[in-house]
Order: C-alpha cells, then structure tokens, then sequence
C-alpha cells in the first residue's frame, strides 16, 4: 500500500525528529551534566516537571536521581540542588561558583537584569552595599525601626479588634501592616490603611507577584521567547509593571522637590543624593532603572513574603490552639499586658522564639528559592556544571529535610527546643537562604514576625467557626507551594 506524499512527508519528520532526539540526547549525556528525566529537544523535560506543583515533583525526581540533578528549560540545563548538605556545600563551601544570579526570563525580560536580587557582578555588589549601608542609616537592627513596628502593630490589632466577633479574612490587613513599615523606610511616611494610592500599589504588587509564581509564570519561565507571543494572563505583568513604575516617578518626582541632602529622610532621598553625585559618570549603576529595581525588590522581600508568613502562622495558631495559648502564657509572665513587646524580649522566650521558627519552616512559603547561577565551568559532586547554567537551591527540601528535623512533614515546635525547653538553632532553619545571596530583609522581617505576633496574641484571642481538625493548614493546590489557603477568623479581646 502506497504512502502517498502526505503520508512519506510525514515518516521522514517522525525519522528525523527521531534521529535528532537520539543524536542530541547522546550530546547531552557525554557532557556528563547531573543526572535527571528523559529530555526532547525544544521541549526539554517537561513533561515530567509539573508547572502548577514544581517543587513538590522535583523533590519526587530527586528520590530517583539524586540532590543533584538536572532538569531541561527548553536546550538549556538548570541544576537543582536538594537538601541542605547539598545547598550548603555549593552556596557556602563554593559561593565563589554559585553565587552569580541566573539570568532567567524575570530578570532579564522582566526586570532587565535591575535591582539587587536578580542582577550580577558589580551591579549586585555596589546596590547590596549601598541598601544595606542605607537601611542601617534608617534604622535597620536598631530601636527606631522596632519601634515603627511596634506602632504598625499597635495599629493592627486595632484593626481587628474593630470587627468585633464578625469573621474577617487577615490576608489585607496583614498586608498592609508589613508594607506600611516598608513604605516609612522606602517613602519616609506610612499610609492610613485606607489609603487609595497605598492600597492600589499594594494590590499591584500582590497580582504581579500571584501571576509570577502561577502555572502561567512558570511557563514564562521554561519558555520565555515562545511564551511571550501567547496570549495569556502572564502578558499582564508587564502592564502592572509599567504601573508601578508610574508610582515611583511619581513619588520621584515629589522627594525632588522638598529633599534637604544634608537630611536624607528615606531610601528614595539617599539613592537621589547618590544619583546626583554620580550623574557625571557614564557607567554609574545609581539611574531610576536601579532604584525602581531595588524598590521592587524591598518591597517583594519585605511585605509579601512576610505578610504571607504571618498569614501562614494565623492560620496555624488556629489549627493548634495550645500552642497559641502557651505563647500567651510566656507574653503575660516576660511582657505582661502594660506594655508593648520588645525585641529584647525574644531572648527570654524560648517557646515563642521556637513557635516563630517552625512556623517559617513549616510554612515554606519561597520552596523554589530563586535561581543561581554557575560563574564558571565547575564540576560539582562529579558533575560538570558549565558556566552561566541555572543552579537552583530547593529550599523546601533544606526546610523539610528528614536528617535535620524528625518530623518534616509535621507542625513541630520541638525542632527548635532542647530538652530543658531552651531555644535550640537548627543549621537546617534557612527560610532566607544562605551564602553570599540570602535575602537582604532577613533582618527586618524577624523583627516583624516577633513583633506582630507578640502584639497580637497578648491582647486577642484568636478564634475561628471551624473545628481545628477541619481547619487545612497546607498549602493552596495549583500554587507551586507559594500561596496559604483562604480562611476567616474573629477575635475575642483578652
């Protein structure tokens, strides 16, 4: 029986297609990169990557093929590193490899390489330096910053003591608590939470940053240059960034009109004195690119993350209302209910300290972690891992790594307790990551998380309609880990 030419045309594609995926797979493994899935050409190994549960399915290959292991991104290799053994040895023992930021489709396509977290050499290096010379200036680890909080704080459990025993969702109140210490630092002022300019950058922030971590931005991820021409609710990232930077012009625009250089008030104030120092200089890094970059970036890793963090530890609190009520026992007999808590209070509570800690390895709430990427060719653990690869640290398989807490799986606060109920610190505890590129708001946002929650548990109590057994603490299905689930409580006052 003949073909035909339709039918011949299409077995010699089929052959070809075949002969290339048997050819290009050979390439691949006689560069001896870590081993990981069956990979085809152009479509690399996703059909074995899931976009809507990644680490969750990286953490199940790694069971097959080992903590190092190489996933394809279209041609191109990414490595991913799991448990902590693993990521320390490459972000500690080798950060002068793995310590570059992969040029992924956010930072290049996206932020264009701007900013601190996702920019590289010289540029990372004098933006790091100058924010956190400049947070220092403000405030950061100081008593002024814990004071802003401890008035954000005060201003949050007004809020919801104003409804009363009505159910509410925290999720925005949470918000815009944590951006509103932010914003006294970046902006030199906070926002009444009804603000119309406060609360439409906030709800930016927030679409942008839900769009980023969707199944929709995983796929601007894995492929960027075809994802680009589908249509699709990713295309709506760069309409919010163009937004957001309207927003900083703006308030650009008005720190130059009634900034004192010899009194910087905030962030904005000290990079506009920088910019006009260096605006002589043909290659100065201090332009409004970088400074809308680096606002992004304090804003990402100061509120959201935090906020969600907190949102998590409400819900637990709920779920496990012992726990809840021995951190309010250790409140009333450290603090009392005279005065505000203080962060020097975190010393002489242990339980609390502990509670604070597992809520973050718990929640998990960054299980990717953001990508590396090796500065030169290396071999690591017998592997070669050629220069400019992704290297990605999975960050849920250090926070729920079996060899360093008995109980992974588990809401525990005994991983961080000895046995006398003293704090004890696990080396596995890196919810900011590690290394040269852990996050810049470490500090800021363990001030936060001890402020808040003190605050808000010495003077309410927290209930909910639901039993606690009912009550999911896991993460929302369908969020690549990142999101909490939706939920209501009310409070009593005590």
């Amino acid at each position: 029986m003949e073909l035909g030419v339709t039918g011949t045309i299409f077995l010699m594609v089929c052959v070809t297609f075949f002969l290339y995926t048997v050819t290009w797979r050979r390439k691949v493994k006689s560069k001896n990169f870590p081993p990981g899935p069956p990979t085809l050409p152009y479509l690399g190994t996703v059909l074995h990557v899931s976009t809507t549960e990644m680490p969750q399915s990286l953490v199940k290959l790694s069971k097959q093929y080992g903590p190092v292991l190489t996933i394809f991104v279209g041609n191109s290799p990414m490595v991913i590193l799991v448990g902590y053994d693993c990521v320390k040895e490459a972000l500690v023992e080798h950060s002068d490899v793995f310590s570059a930021r992969g040029n992924t489709f956010f930072a290049h396509a996206v932020f264009k390489d701007y900013g601190i977290v996702l920019s590289n050499d010289e540029r990372w290096k004098l933006l790091r330096r100058f924010s956190l010379t400049t947070l220092r200036d403000f405030g950061m680890g100081k008593r002024s910053i814990a004071e802003r909080i401890q008035e954000e704080a005060q201003f949050l459990v007004e809020r919801f003591r104003n409804n009363g025993e009505n159910l509410f969702d925290p999720s925005d109140s949470l918000r815009l608590a944590v951006s509103n210490v932010i914003c006294s630092i970046v902006f030199g002022e906070r926002f009444d939470y009804e603000d119309k300019k406060f609360t439409t950058l906030l709800s930016l922030l927030q679409e942008m940053f839900s769009l980023l971590t969707s199944a929709w931005g995983i796929l601007l991820h894995l492929f960027p240059k075809v994802s680009t021409y589908i249509p699709g609710p990713h295309k709506k990232v760069f309409v919010i960034l163009d937004k957001l930077k309207e927003f900083i012009h703006q308030a650009l625009d008005d720190h130059k009109k009634t900034i004192d250089v010899n009194c910087p008030r905030d962030f904005i104030d000290s990079f506009l004195i920088k910019m006009e120092e260096e605006r002589e200089k043909p290659d100065t890094e201090f332009h409004f690119e970088n400074l809308f970059g680096t606002v992004i970036d304090l804003f990402s890793a100061g509120t959201e993350t935090t906020s969600t963090t907190l949102k998590n530890a409400l819900l637990i609190l709920l779920k496990y209302p012992d726990v809840a009520r021995k951190m309010q026992e250790e409140i009333d007999n450290v603090i009392g209910q005279s005065r505000c808590p203080a962060l020097e209070d975190r010393t002489s509570m242990p339980y609390t300290d502990a509670v604070i800690h597992e809520i973050q390895r718990f929640a998990d709430i960054v299980p990717l972690g953001i990508p590396h990427a090796a500065s030169k060719d290396t071999i690591f653990r017998g592997y070669n891992i050629p220069k400019n690869a992704i290297v990605s640290p999975l960050l849920t398989s250090v926070l729920k790594d079996p060899k360093y807490f008995k109980q992974p799986e588990k809401f525990d606060p005994s991983h961080f307790l000895d046995e006398n109920g003293q704090f004890k610190n696990n080396e596995a505890f890196l919810p900011f990551s590690i290394g040269k590129r852990s996050c810049l708001g470490e500090g800021l946002a363990r001030m936060e998380l001890f402020l808040i929650l003190t605050s808000i548990l010495q003077k309410l109590n927290l209930k909910s309609n639901k039993a606690p057994e009912d009550l999911d603490v896991t993460p929302q299905p369908g969020t690549n880990g990142n999101m909490a689930r939706t939920y209501q409580l009310y409070v009593e006052p005590r």
